[in-house]
């Protein structure tokens, strides 16, 4: 009880102390609990759309997906026949059976043909309007569409998009373009959770989604009374002979929900992986924070034991500290988090994705684990200052205005701290060296944990020469104000190294992400200006296929000299080595892709492969399945009704970036054996412009597309700024979530220099009495901040461009040979480190240019 009431009494006493150690808590936790919480709502809103607008049964084709989502290679979707539908409305059981006809692979345009489709990654949906849709949207305005000229808009996307009834807007399919007026808007009775969705009437929609009459996509039946989904669906399968895919109302709820949860499960991961980085970050700030809190505590604790206190009662008051520090800002940090999910929903709404607060799900294990993982970090993080402070003797204490230094355990850290840089140094040449991505991934994941622990143990010893330097360069030419600073700077070189590991963290990684990023698109930049021997590439960012109507529009263009059409495809192998491939890939194209793309042949002639009945595959492929030039393939490609025996013509390079593993065929060899009706259409398509016509070929083949909005025509440097622009935006992401442990960081140095001040407020209150000016005083103050901040990005983005630079190894082997080195993005972190310091001694220059200099001269 003693030692409980000694904590109470020092953690209230210190609280303003204690505040910024207890932010780094709050920030952690609020990250960790926020996720979860933002995850955990997101799949409440998709578990609950999926079981609304589930039927209890639904029947479907085989060749749909389990989410009924389209797979054809022809860009319509798989489909039943009417008299399914009769079929089913006979079976014993059956309530009601109504047919539903959707798509996926369709662009929406408004009059402007700008594109009315969601910027979330949410779908386009056009569907037929029918019984089991308006289960779940109730029409607001307007009325549901009843001929082939009109359409309905749920309510979200005319929001978005500011449309009124009447607008006329088109519906783009391999069909061809639907133009059509809006004749209402209908609401989600369920939240909606991003996806546009269009209503036409049944015949239209089978006519514009597939071109065909008396067709559904999937059959909605509804069970009679007593009869359950189970039953249902056997008596269902039996009628029709298991020739169609039968699912219950859970059974497709599960399958849509597996999907949702694979791509939460890599949010929720990736988040709570940053949240970690931020934990560790808070843990140097929170050692540092304790470790000066005894140092300036030793003589109270000097008193407790020469009165009778135990090393272990000193050691467990401080951690009783840490244990309160802990709880507090765990506490502060779940009802942060619960925040935070709120104001990502709206984020997410900003960008397109409507999560409902509604829907707002806090499972009884967030708050536990944000409240445990705040606690235990907290407690393990004082261990070592708590430790430390128990192992001060009493007379000791007395004697000495501050804890000794350890010599011994001095020495130890330093040997231990080069043993780990060394090892980590070690892997990470050994992941630069290996033959195998694989086997390299483990060495670097070794070399980064080794290298990062090593500059942590080792920063005290680095930081007196790394602090040196930097003080010559950038402290000297302040006078006797920037020596004060260095020398403060080195007073502690332990409590400086811990200051600039936690910016070192976040930073290493800013770096390292910086140049695996640079060095794909220098790379893939490259390999585009070496393979690449085309003028254009046409092709559809939200992934449609390119219709025959388009490939003859650009192969019209003015200025144009050939268009070679690609196409790819499932199909089912028989190898030399008699084993059987199931759903192989295979690519389809003219005999000109061998001119678009150079790919590196290691036997044969590519151009060889389009020759009829002819093939090549990849180098790894061959030593797999024992196939050499002149092997024969049996292929059975998809669609096909009899397998083709192709001959290998040439074996291309594993090493291939683009294009890598591709297998490939003459579009005439796959004419041969599959219908005209069943071939896939173009993946994409790449345009040769006839000599010296360039300019004029881009500009005529983009008016040529013009009435084609869901393909982009980009010549070679479109295509390399669209490659910088999504690698630019996936690393802002990471940027922004790294953030966090930035500004952890920065808290860190915060919290040193007021507990710094706090510590030297006697030797402040001589300088001012013997004429250091208070601008002086805080001038001394920003540049240790400065010093500090820049020796920790220093380390940083010296140890991240070594992590990079051997990653870039690793990717080497997979064909992106080229190392970039983003120096204006290294130079800019680092003279940001310079703000970041000097933003950081903001409050405590302040707070020590106001102190009162007698009452400073006296304290004790």
């Amino acid at each position: 009880m003693t030692v409980l009431k000694t904590s109470m009494r020092n953690f209230f006493s210190h609280k303003g102390r204690m505040a910024l150690s207890a932010v780094a808590v709050l920030l952690s936790v609020a990250f960790v609990c926020g996720t979860l919480v933002f995850t955990d709502t997101m799949t409440t809103t998709f578990d609950k759309l999926f079981a609304a607008t589930s039927s209890d049964v639904t029947v479907s084709s085989k060749d749909s997906s389990d989410t009924g989502e389209t797979t054809a290679d022809n860009g319509k979707p798989p489909v039943m026949p009417a008299s399914v539908l009769e079929r089913v409305g006979e079976v014993d059981g059956v309530k009601s059976a109504e047919g539903a006809v959707f798509s996926t692979s369709v662009t929406v345009i408004d009059a402007d043909k700008d594109s009315l489709s969601p910027t979330s990654g949410a779908p386009t949906i056009v569907g037929n309007w029918n019984r089991n849709e308006a289960r779940t949207m109730t029409v607001t305005d307007g009325a549901a569409p009843r001929g082939p000229d009109q359409v309905m808009v749920d309510a979200d996307t005319a929001d978005k998009h500011d449309l009124k009834l009447g607008d006329e807007i088109g519906i783009i399919t391999v069909v061809g373009t639907h133009k059509a007026k809006v004749s209402g808007f209908a609401a989600f009775e369920v939240t909606n959770p991003g996806a546009a969705i269009f209503y036409l009437d049944t015949k239209t929609a089978q006519q514009t989604l597939v071109g065909e009459p008396d067709v559904y996509t999937n059959i909605n039946v509804t069970a009679a009374s007593g009869v359950s989904d189970a039953q249902l669906k056997k008596d269902v399968s039996a009628a029709l002979d298991g020739a169609y895919q039968v699912q219950t109302a859970q059974e497709v709820a599960d399958a849509n929900a597996e999907d949702v949860q694979q791509f939460m499960g890599v949010i929720k991961y990736a988040m709570l992986g940053f949240a970690g980085i931020a934990f560790l970050v808070g843990v140097f700030l929170i050692i540092n924070t304790f470790s000066m809190l005894v140092a300036q505590r030793t003589r109270e604790i000097g008193l407790m034991r020469a009165i009778g206190s135990s090393r272990r009662q000193v050691n467990r008051s401080v951690l009783v500290e840490a244990l309160l520090l802990g709880l507090f800002g765990s506490v502060l940090g779940v009802g942060a988090g619960v925040g935070l999910a709120i104001g990502l929903m709206k984020l997410m709404g900003a960008v397109g994705m409507n999560l409902s607060t509604d829907d707002l799900t806090v499972a009884w294990t967030t708050p536990v684990v944000g409240l445990v993982l705040g606690v235990v970090v907290t407690v393990l993080a004082a261990y070592l200052p708590a430790r430390r402070a128990g192992k001060v003797s009493p007379m000791a204490a007395l004697r000495d205005a501050g804890a000794p230094a350890d010599a011994r355990a001095g020495v130890v850290r330093a040997v231990l701290g080069l043993l780990l840089t060394g090892g980590g140094g070690l892997a990470l040449f050994l992941a630069a060296d290996a033959t195998k991505a694989s086997e390299g991934a483990l060495w670097l994941g070794a070399g980064v944990v080794l290298s990062l622990i090593g500059f942590v143990v080792i920063g005290p010893l680095l930081a007196g020469g790394v602090v040196r330097v930097l003080s010559a360069v950038l402290l000297r030419i302040f006078g006797p104000v920037g020596r004060m600073a260095e020398r403060n700077a080195l007073r502690n070189p332990r409590r400086t190294g811990a200051t600039g590991a936690a910016l070192m963290i976040g930073l290493a990684l800013v770096a390292c992400l910086s140049v695996v990023g640079s060095s794909m698109v220098a790379s893939a930049t490259e390999e585009l200006d070496k393979s690449v021997g085309t003028d254009f590439i046409v092709q559809s960012d939200s992934g449609q296929l390119i219709t025959p109507q388009a490939v003859e529009a650009a192969r019209a263009a003015d200025g144009v000299e050939r268009v070679t059409e690609y196409k790819w495809l499932k199909a089912d192998y028989r190898t030399p080595d008699g084993k059987t491939l199931k759903d192989t890939d295979i690519t389809a194209a003219d005999p000109t892709y061998a001119q678009d793309l150079r790919v590196e042949t290691v036997q044969g002639d590519l151009a060889d492969a389009y020759r009829p009945d002819s093939m090549s595959v990849h180098e790894d492929f061959a030593k797999d399945h024992g196939i050499s030039i002149g092997s024969k393939i049996a292929v059975t490609f998809e669609g096909a009704s009899a397998p083709a025996e192709l001959t290998v013509r040439a074996i291309t390079s594993s090493d291939a970036v683009i294009d890598a593993g591709s297998k490939y065929t003459s579009i005439d060899t796959l004419a041969k054996y599959v219908p005209a009706d069943k071939m896939p259409l173009d993946s994409l398509i790449f345009v040769m412009a006839k000599e010296g016509q360039q300019e004029a070929a881009y500009a005529s083949l983009k008016t040529a597309l013009d009435d084609y909005p869901q393909y982009t025509v980009r010549d070679q440097t479109d295509y390399k700024e669209a490659l910088k622009d999504q690698i630019g935006q996936l690393l802002n992401m990471i940027y922004g979530l790294l953030a966090l442990a930035i500004i952890v960081a920065i808290l860190g140095v915060v919290n040193t220099l007021a507990l710094s001040v706090v510590e030297r407020t006697r030797e402040i209150g001589l300088m001012r009495a013997i004429g250091l000016s208070r601008r002086q005083l805080r001038r001394m103050i920003r540049l240790e901040s400065v010093v500090i901040a820049l020796f920790g990005a220093l380390l940083g983005l010296g140890l991240g461009m070594g992590w990079g630079a051997t990653a870039q190894q690793l990717l080497a082997l997979e064909g992106l040979n080229v190392l970039d080195i983003p120096w204006p993005t290294i130079i800019g972190v680092f003279i940001g480190s310079a703000f970041v310091g000097l933003f950081a001694a903001l409050v405590p220059a302040f707070r020590a240019g106001r102190m009162n200099v007698l009452n400073a001269i006296a304290t004790e």
